[in-house]
C-alpha cells in the first residue's frame, strides 16, 4: 500500500519535535496519529524512547505500514483510540497530540484531556500542538478565516480557547509548564501532571 502522507505534517514534525523534546521520555503515547509521521521522525531520533501511536480504527492500517517501512524498534503498533471510547490501562510518561482539538467537537477535546490525566503518570508531561486562541480572539487573519473553513466543514469542530483548555486541564489535575510560540501562528503546550 502506498504510505499516508500529510505535507504540514512534513513540514512540521522538525519544528515540533525541538519545542517537545525537553519532555520527551521513556514512553510516549501519540493520540491521533493520523499518518505516523511524526512518530516515525520523533522516534528516529531519540531511539530511547518508546512510542506508541493510535488513531481511529480507519487509520491504523495506514500507521501500522509506515512503522512497518520505517524498520524502528522503539515505535509500536498501532492501537485504537476513540477518545470518547476506552483509554489504556497503561499509564505513560507523555502524552502528545498535534492538529487534533481542531478537528474535535467540545466533548471529544474535554473527553481527550481527561483520559490524557487518567494515563499519565504523576510528573507526566502531555503536550499539545496547534492553533487556539486567547481571550476569546483569533490571534491571526489566516487562523480566523481557517476557523471559518473548519466550521463550514464540521459545525462542532474549529479553533479552541486557551482559557477553555487550560480549565479543562486543571480538572485533570494539569499545571501548565509552558506555551510555546510556533511557526504559523500555532503554539506548543505543555502541561504536566500534579505529583502527589
Amino acid at each position: 500500500m502506498n504510505l499516508p502522507y500529510a505535507e504540514s505534517a512534513e513540514q512540521n514534525k522538525a519544528v515540533i519535535f525541538d519545542a517537545i523534546r525537553p519532555y520527551l521520555k521513556g514512553e510516549v503515547l501519540e493520540v491521533g496519529s493520523g499518518t505516523g509521521q511524526h512518530a516515525v521522525f520523533c522516534a528516529s531520533q531519540l531511539p530511547g524512547l518508546r512510542w506508541q501511536t493510535s488513531d481511529l480504527a480507519a487509520n491504523l492500517p495506514g500507521i501500522a505500514a509506515r512503522i512497518v517501512a520505517s524498520g524502528l524498534p522503539n515505535l509500536a503498533p498501532p492501537i485504537e483510540l476513540d477518545v470518547l471510547g476506552s483509554w489504556p490501562s497503561h499509564a505513560y510518561d507523555v502524552v502528545y497530540t498535534a492538529n487534533s482539538f481542531h478537528i474535535m467537537n467540545a466533548a471529544m477535546v474535554a473527553a481527550c484531556i481527561d483520559g490524557v490525566g487518567r494515563c499519565l503518570r504523576p510528573g507526566g508531561v502531555f503536550a499539545v500542538y496547534g492553533p487556539f486562541n486567547y481571550d476569546g480572539a483569533y490571534t491571526s487573519d489566516s487562523n480566523a478565516r481557517f476557523d471559518q473553513m473548519l466550521r463550514a466543514r464540521d459545525p462542532g469542530s474549529g479553533i479552541r480557547d486557551f482559557e477553555w483548555i487550560a480549565q479543562l486541564a486543571n480538572e485533570a489535575e494539569l499545571e501548565l509548564l509552558e506555551d510555546v510560540e510556533m511557526p504559523v501562528n500555532n503554539r506548543t503546550l505543555i502541561w504536566q501532571k500534579r505529583t502527589l
